[in-house]
């Protein structure tokens, strides 16, 4: 098995595990995270319903920042997706990094979303 198989299996069977645990609801919804090497996107799920609330990414067309994959861009999605939220009048949210490490543009995705008033 090469190192890229590898690293894929073991990142899926981390989300399993972490679905397992964790669930989104209409008052407290899934904040769902996945990045690709140039972008990073996020959407807040309610998983009662099976509906997304809010969704946001580094490739939409408002997107200020020239580059979609650093961490800026991950702090400002971070910001969008609060934004939206608190548009919903939702304030509360289960963070679900998606088997990926807490490090660098997941966490700053995370803090962007805490500085515009998200509670995790």
């Amino acid at each position: 098995m090469d190192l890229k198989t590898k690293k894929r299996l073991v990142r899926e069977k981390k989300k399993r595990r972490i679905r397992g645990i964790i669930s989104g609801s209409a008052e407290r919804p899934r904040l769902s995270v996945f990045k690709s090497a140039k972008h990073i996107y996020v959407q807040a799920i309610d998983d009662e319903q099976g509906r997304t609330m809010a969704a946001a990414s580094s490739v939409e067309k408002g997107f200020t920042l020239a580059s979609g994959g650093n961490r800026a861009a991950a702090k400002e999605v971070g910001r969008m997706i609060a934004e939206r939220l608190q548009a919903e009048s939702v304030k509360e949210v289960v963070f679900d990094r998606n088997g990926f490490i807490y490090h660098g543009r997941i966490k700053e995705l995370a803090d962007g979303a805490r500085e515009a008033g998200l509670k995790f």
